[in-house]
């Protein structure tokens, strides 16, 4: 017999606010934290522009003598973490270290690493590469130094899977916990590639959005004039927790985990299928899995990137699961305001779900403003909406084809 599971924690860092209540009042308020990228010179790139964190401080969270053996995508692990841990009121002293677990993945890990510490091997040699390379690039390390920090002893993993890289986290946390295999699980995942190397492959590849003398403007999933998505950066963690132990203690529970489907398109490194196929397959997994009707979904967090064949394709594969009821969806893209945040898009996402369920509104997509004959569904255009929202499911979908869905609904004894 499965355990039931709920979310009882949340923390994020992300460009438009790095505590939660910030991330949730941008949103509602329909603030882009989209601009001119100054982090690096950009004056040979297409793109110029991104989701850039500001304003977040690390030492709050990590020692300083500590900083320069962390790369920054385990930083904003580590600060999602306490944050998460934090808002949950949970008293890790008061659970078995052995039933508290970790699974946050990075879609990329420490890119900003690599790229600094090749410079530094091919100007001073190899004598002078740090020593904490390796631990500093790998992308378990976000889960291993949460691992460390909260002396979670329990089930210990990372996934890696692009952009549906937090949704896999979480997905597989949610098992462990169906399971019994712990009681608390850290769920989400970090990313931190915004630099150089990284913002040239994906200028190079022609996925971001060029509309360089309107930064602000420039997410705008599902409208006919979207051009690309905005590389972004961030995390979002999750305390995700066993139902009675969670009540036990008088929790906060903002949401009950419900549903998890993961898919396969098996057919392009980085496009989607044309009909959305894999996309479909995964959403109806998760319905399936947690015995949820379709009529009964009232909202759908798209992954939504701006890209013109994602927003198509997302589009059809929502009409294609849930026919005639998906006129009768809200449907909001997270990215037009924050960007693509890679790898810990998917936590950050499911975060924007759970707190629509939990406040009864649901955030808008922004800038969308020329409607799109292969995208007319309901994107809750540029105005939040309040509604009783009884189940929302979040999409996730990778390079590499990989899909994942994740259906949450509103907590009921």
């Amino acid at each position: 017999m499965y355990k039931r599971v709920v979310i009882t924690g949340m923390g994020v860092i992300t460009p438009v606010g790095s505590t939660l209540r910030d991330f949730w009042d941008a949103l509602l308020a329909g603030k882009s934290g989209i601009g001119l990228l100054d982090r690096f010179d950009t004056t040979n790139f297409s793109s110029k522009i991104a989701a850039q964190i500001k304003g977040f401080d690390p030492t709050q969270f990590i020692p300083e003598k500590e900083m320069t053996r962390i790369d920054p995508f385990v930083q904003y692990a580590l600060g999602a973490s306490q944050m998460a841990l934090d808002d949950s009121g949970l008293d890790l002293s008061k659970v078995d270290p052995d039933n508290v677990g970790v699974l946050v993945g990075s879609g990329i890990g420490g890119l900003k690493t690599i790229e600094e510490q090749k410079e530094i091997l091919m100007n001073k040699g190899p004598r002078r590469v740090s020593p904490f390379l390796i631990p500093m690039l790998i992308v378990n390390m976000a889960s291993g130094m949460i691992s460390i920090r909260f002396r979670a002893k329990g089930p210990n993993s990372a996934c890696v899977t692009a952009c549906a890289t937090a949704t896999h986290c979480i997905g597989e946390a949610f098992r462990i916990l169906q399971r019994g295999e712990a009681e608390v699980m850290f769920a989400g995942g970090s990313e931190a590639s915004l630099c150089p190397l990284g913002f040239a492959g994906f200028c190079n590849m022609k996925a971001l959005s060029t509309r360089n003398d309107a930064p602000e403007k420039a997410s705008r999933p599902f409208d006919r004039e979207r051009d690309g998505f905005i590389m972004g950066e961030g995390a979002g963690i999750m305390i995700l927790e066993e139902m009675e132990h969670a009540v036990k203690r008088g929790a906060r529970i903002y949401a009950e985990m419900r549903g998890y489907g993961m898919t396969g398109d098996a057919f392009h490194m980085t496009a989607p299928t044309p009909d959305g196929e894999g996309a479909a397959k995964a959403m109806v997994r998760a319905l399936k899995d947690g015995g949820i009707a379709r009529e009964s979904v009232d909202y759908v967090n798209a992954h939504g990137t701006s890209t013109p064949l994602n927003d198509k394709m997302e589009t059809q594969a929502i009409k294609t699961v849930f026919g005639d009821h998906a006129s009768k969806l809200m449907i909001s893209s997270t990215k037009s305001m924050v960007g693509h945040l890679l790898g810990a898009a998917g936590a950050v996402e499911l975060i924007a779900s759970a707190l629509s369920i939990h406040n009864g509104v649901v955030h808008p997509t922004v800038n969308y403003e020329v409607p799109d004959p292969d995208c007319d569904l309901d994107y809750v255009p540029n105005t939040p909406r309040t509604l009783p929202i009884r189940v929302a499911i979040s999409n996730s979908l990778g390079f590499g084809g990989h899909n994942a869905v994740l259906a949450i609904s509103r907590f009921e004894k």
